[in-house]
């Protein structure tokens, strides 16, 4: 027969023999009303006969009933105010005592949580009393003895107890471990333990807080990490998990940012202590970068996690210089998980870069463009573009480049795109950068930006982008030159009425480059340029010019179509000449050298081709003519009778062009300058006789 105590009444314990049935309805008549009530509830409870709690089991709920009730003749000979303190006096000393003493330790917890939680007032000290407990008792039974306790200790308080559990145990050792598992594994409070969690792990290296009972010690933020590692060791993956994985994430990335830079003595001290505890990396930012595979993998992206390990992600991590890198090597794998991890990724960041935080702001950049440039991603577009005029205008190439890929992802978008139109001026002023990446991907977000069919391009914008884009035009990328071409085109198209007529000076000044670079050695950028041109001389109403160019005439056509009203512009007799001409006296015709062809490239060395010597050299360094009141001059017909000057001066120029094609241009178009300038014997004979 089952083992029982004497004094619980029979008729609640179950046995392996079944009661005589005409007996229990003899006792049944005899009892009164009110007992009989009381035995059929009891009947109830032995639906299955042959069930029996273990032998074992049994001694434990008798000593749990028997712990019980002595709690609760303990806790009701104090008075209300002072049995929190008493009562938590004499679980601090049983925390300690020899085992036989757990149980009603125990039961004086569940006791003290049980009256009334919300009011408790020594909440820490309650905590640490539940660590100690499960530190002196190693028994599998007593593993989740005080499961309901902590839970409802954590929901009531849980700043209180996950700041306290942090203190007590940084290193998180087995029972801390314990309470971690079974304070996420319960809905009740996983969503507040994962957030507090958050806030400690974002705030690196030390968190600064307080709990209820006045301490102010700050918490390690590696604590909270060694915690979050013992959670992943869970068999089931906790809810919370899952739900504030886009923080956890991007607080552990940015935590191996931080952990490579020299840590505080307290910090570093507890690694070591963790070290001598357990078997970790040398490390903080190794472990760190474990748990973040750990993450990864808990949640079902095993997948991320290897792609990141085959292009070696994690090693370009655990590097400053290079993190910014991995982390968007990381954002490319993973921004396919799902709509929900993106817009939340995106809500952080942007958060985050408000706040002006220099140390991570580059890496979180970095993540913010990968996940905008996803398909289908809704993001809070006018957030974003709020932090665009500050981080464009940043001191760092990088990060200006990041910036403008994120502008090209958003620019994707129409509605967008006309957002943008107050970036114009900063994305113009950029275009004098040196950085042939970030000038591509000006000129990319420029086109998108300005040219709405719907909105007519302002005409201080389209002046101050033409001067900009005039020097584009023989940039060292092909790339850079297609795209200066093509903005150059549109923008004539594009611009406000009021502004075509001091657009045309500008023009006129590119008409020569353009009809050097039809004869470029890269046949998109020679396309790029005779369609521009085209466009161009349609807008100046040069019918003769743009009927050359589009029977596709050699040099010669084209140059003498060019140069007839530049020379019938020449100084009349008795006329002083102007700044430039003055300068052509010494110009000397280029060598047979010039005329040798270099292959084509993508990029261009600008230090080939025929240089300058001599007065040569004089007429290239003379200053643009400028105005009365010391402005460049537009050199439009109008303001400069001798544009041949202007011809001469461009054509020089592109004799130190690295492609011989455009040489060869330029030396023929010289000397068909010089032929329709032989009214003029004596400048004529200066450049023929040149050294």
């Amino acid at each position: 027969m089952a083992w029982r105590p004497p004094f619980i009444p029979r008729v609640v314990w179950l046995s392996d023999k079944s009661e005589d049935k005409e007996e229990k309805e003899k006792e049944a008549e005899a009892a009164p009303a009110s007992q009989r009530e009381e035995v059929q509830e009891i009947q109830l409870l032995q639906a299955d006969p042959n069930w029996e709690l273990p032998e074992e089991e049994q001694k434990q709920e008798y000593t749990r009933a028997l712990h019980n009730t002595e709690a609760t003749v303990f806790w009701e000979s104090f008075e209300p105010k002072a049995r929190e303190v008493s009562t938590i006096s004499v679980v601090e000393v049983m925390a300690g005592a020899p085992s036989r003493y757990a149980e009603a330790g125990a039961a004086l917890l569940d006791m003290l949580v049980e009256s009334d939680v919300s009011t408790l007032q020594q909440v820490p000290r309650i905590v640490r009393c539940i660590h100690q407990w499960f530190t002196s008792n190693v028994d599998e039974s007593a593993e989740h003895r005080l499961d309901n306790t902590l839970v409802e200790l954590t929901h009531a308080h849980p700043h209180d107890v996950v700041v306290t559990l942090l203190r007590c145990a940084p290193s998180c050792d087995r029972a801390a471990a314990a309470m971690w598992r079974m304070m996420v594994a319960t809905s009740m409070t996983t969503k507040e333990v994962f957030l507090e969690l958050l806030c400690v792990l974002e705030d690196w290296p030390l968190h600064s807080t307080s709990t209820s009972d006045g301490d102010h010690q700050d918490v390690i933020a590696l604590a909270a990490t060694r915690a979050l590692r013992e959670i992943l060791r869970m068999p089931r993956c906790p809810r919370g998990l899952k739900l504030h994985f886009p923080r956890l994430l991007l607080a552990l990335l940015f935590q191996v940012l931080y952990s490579t830079e020299q840590l505080p003595e307290e910090v570093d001290s507890f690694w070591r202590e963790c070290q001598e505890e357990g078997r970790l990396p040398t490390s903080p930012s190794r472990f760190i970068v474990l748990t973040v595979k750990a993450l990864l993998c808990r949640l079902g992206y095993r997948l991320v996690a290897f792609e990141v390990e085959r292009k070696r992600g994690w090693d370009t991590l655990l590097h400053a210089e290079t993190h910014h890198r991995a982390m968007g090597l990381l954002a490319r794998e993973i921004r396919g998980v799902s709509r929900h991890f993106r817009d939340s990724v995106v809500s952080y960041l942007v958060e985050l870069l408000r706040k002006n935080q220099p140390r991570c702001e580059l890496a979180a950049m970095a993540f913010l463009v990968e996940i905008l440039a996803s398909p289908g991603v809704s993001v809070r577009g006018d957030s974003v573009l709020q932090l665009v005029p500050r981080y464009l205008q940043s001191e760092c190439s990088v990060m200006r480049s990041l910036v403008l890929r994120g502008l090209i992802a958003l620019s994707s978008s129409p509605l967008m795109a006309q957002r943008m139109r107050f970036l114009q001026r900063r994305l113009v002023d950029l275009l004098q950068d040196a950085d042939v990446d970030v000038l591509g991907m000006t000129l990319s977000v420029l086109r998108k930006v300005i040219l709405d069919p719907s909105v007519p391009v302002s005409t201080p914008i389209a002046l101050q982008l033409a001067e900009r884009l005039r020097p584009l035009l023989d940039n060292e990328s092909c790339y850079v030159q297609q795209l200066s071409v093509s903005l150059f085109r549109d923008v004539m198209e594009h611009v406000a009425d009021d502004g075509k007529k001091p657009l045309k000076a500008l023009l006129h000044q590119s008409l020569l480059p353009l009809i050097f670079h039809l004869y470029d050695e890269n046949t998109f950028v020679a396309a790029t340029c005779w369609e521009a041109l085209l466009r161009i001389t349609r807008f100046l109403k040069k019918e003769k010019l743009r009927q050359v160019l589009t029977s596709q005439q050699p040099i010669e056509v084209i140059g003498k179509c060019l140069v007839r009203v530049a020379v019938k512009a020449q100084p009349r007799p008795g006329q002083a000449p102007s700044a430039q001409c003055v300068g052509l006296a010494a110009v000397p015709l280029p060598t047979a050298a010039a005329h040798r062809r270099q292959p084509a490239a993508h990029t261009r060395s600008r230090t080939s081709g025929v240089r300058p010597h001599g007065l040569f050299s004089k007429l290239l360094s003379l200053p643009e003519p400028s105005g009365a009141d010391g402005a460049p001059a537009r050199l439009g017909l109008a303001e400069c009778r001798s544009r041949a000057a202007e011809y001469l001066r461009q054509s020089l120029t592109y004799l130190q062009s690295p492609q011989g094609s455009i040489r060869e241009a330029a030396v023929r178009f010289l000397g068909l300058l010089g032929q329709h300038m032989r009214a003029q014997q004596d400048k004529l004979r200066l450049i023929c006789d040149g050294e």
